[in-house]
């Protein structure tokens, strides 16, 4: 069973941490998590679980940010949940509204995320985040260097 996350996703500012304190803006996890657009594919992701029996279903949010941290840090499935656990950007990341110690998932999901997140629907959420990096941030074009032309070749020794 897959129930839509109903509210939109909250600024990095509205994380509450145990002791107080902010999550920083400039954070690379809370960065990308904007350019990410976590609700444009969710009801792709939705329709994984046709039935309304079962528990209900991890968001898609938590899924693909899961997949991303184990791909971008190079990890295991069980270290992957162990980072989540202890990160509270990480935890911001799979959507999170404020810091908990406690295992988001049992490892065991990350084969479950990975089965229903096709490399397709992946492609389509890269290609969605380049176009929207690329709208707030323009490229530069880059100055050509013109080399000098050598009147001699360089010696070999």
């Amino acid at each position: 069973m897959y129930k839509k996350a109903e509210l939109a996703p909250s600024p990095s500012s509205e994380f509450e941490l145990p002791f107080g304190g902010r999550l920083s803006a400039d954070n690379r996890w809370v960065k990308m998590a904007q350019l990410i657009p976590w609700s444009e594919f969710e009801s792709e992701y939705a329709q994984n679980f046709p039935t309304e029996k079962g528990a209900p279903a991890k968001s898609f949010r938590m899924a693909l940010g899961a997949l991303i941290i184990k791909e971008k840090l190079l990890i295991s499935d069980r270290e992957t949940v162990e980072q989540i656990r202890e990160n509270p950007y990480l935890q911001y990341f799979i959507g999170q509204s404020s810091y908990s110690n406690e295992l988001p998932f049992d490892p065991s999901l990350l084969v479950h995320f990975r089965q229903r997140i096709s490399p397709n629907l992946i492609n389509k959420v890269n290609e969605r985040m380049v176009e929207k990096f690329r709208s707030i941030s323009p490229v530069k074009q880059k100055k050509r260097i013109r080399t000098p032309k050598m009147s001699h070749p360089i010696a070999e020794n």
